[in-house]
């Protein structure tokens, strides 16, 4: 009986390990959000040209075209590359539907069949016209969500670096 109750020890120990690595990494990442160099509106520019660029289909070129932009427009290149994480594996299909069907309502534009690509290559194969309706209607449909991603990361840049400044530096250290 002994050697079943040390085992079963042992793995709620390196069960307890193995989330307690994962609950510190994901305190590493937020730590390291919250660390963005500069003021609230340069660390939100880039997180707005991020979400901005995720919205178009350029998956292949998200990331460089975001940090690009970032750089030409003067925003926060880290926050940049991370805004453009809102496009991921789950939400890529349905943003390439979201504005392949958009630009063919607003461009009148369709191809023979239906979108079944996931890159900005297989859309070039669909036809330059169905290319560029997607292209500008993914444009379109970023705008609002790139607006809203400035004013919300602002808002939190500024309120965190407010408490920052607020909080004794003992008790800013023990948070997170």
């Amino acid at each position: 009986m002994q050697p079943i109750l040390e085992e079963n020890q042992k793995q709620l120990k390196k069960n307890t390990t193995g989330l307690f690595a994962f609950r510190q990494k994901i305190q590493q990442w937020i730590k390291g959000i919250k660390e963005f160099h500069g003021n609230p509106h340069y660390v939100a520019m880039g997180m707005a040209i991020g979400v901005f660029v995720a919205l178009t289909p350029t998956i292949p070129f998200h990331t460089i075209i975001a940090v690009s932009l970032a750089f030409v427009l003067r925003g926060s290149k880290a926050a940049a590359a991370l805004g453009v994480w809102v496009s991921n594996p789950v939400t890529i299909p349905i943003f390439y539907v979201g504005t392949y069907k958009t630009g063919v309502f607003l461009f009148g534009r369709s191809a023979a069949g239906d979108i079944t690509g996931t890159s900005i290559t297989d859309l070039l194969r669909m036809g330059l016209d169905v290319t560029i309706a997607t292209m500008m209607a993914g444009i379109i449909i970023g705008i609002l969500p790139g607006i809203a991603a400035y004013f919300i990361t602002r808002k939190i840049v500024a309120v965190l670096r407010y408490r920052k400044k607020s909080l004794p530096e003992n008790a800013c250290n023990s948070r997170l």
